[in-house]
């Protein structure tokens, strides 16, 4: 029986200016996603943390780490726009909506441009606007991503391991 490749994502060629791509997978948020990102990132808000603490502010109950929101959502979106690449940075990244635990999160992207590279001839850059949304449809993050993209034929080689059967 013949061995079928897996998904490796686009390459630049497969980019087209307005191309939308909704991102199939969802995450559900968990406390300890939460609490554990707050930490090992050393952010000393209670508010992410400090149920009583939370309780006394405007949303009664501790809120999603924003930083691990902007992660996941990028995190969702990799299979569809940069396996095959390096990011180059984040802008106007918004914040519109809180998110708490519990919440699940989906992502969906639009291409806005591409171009080639003039310093690596191997490579585009293409830049997305991302939107992460709840299960309730109310968009929770957005964003601009600048991407490298590796053209076809020339990103890394994906490791094939050897199975002795």
């Amino acid at each position: 029986m013949p061995v079928k490749t897996g998904w490796t994502g686009r390459f630049y060629e497969d980019f087209e200016v307005g191309d939308i791509y909704q991102h199939p997978l969802g995450r559900t948020i968990t406390q300890a996603d939460n609490v554990w990102f707050t930490h090992i990132t050393v952010n000393p808000n209670p508010i992410h943390f400090d149920a009583n603490y939370a309780a006394q502010t405007m949303f009664k109950r501790p809120l999603v780490n924003s930083t691990f929101t902007l992660a996941l959502i990028t995190g969702l979106s990799v299979a569809d726009i940069s396996q095959n690449g390096i990011n180059l940075g984040w802008d106007e990244v918004r914040m519109p909506a809180p998110v708490f635990v519990g919440d699940t999160l989906y992502a969906r992207s639009e291409l806005l441009s591409k171009r080639e590279s003039k310093s690596r001839p191997d490579r585009g850059i293409i830049t997305i606007r991302t939107i992460g949304y709840n299960q309730d449809g109310v968009v929770v993050v957005s964003y601009r991503r600048t991407i490298m993209v590796y053209k076809r034929g020339f990103g890394p080689k994906i490791p094939q391991p050897v199975i002795n059967t």
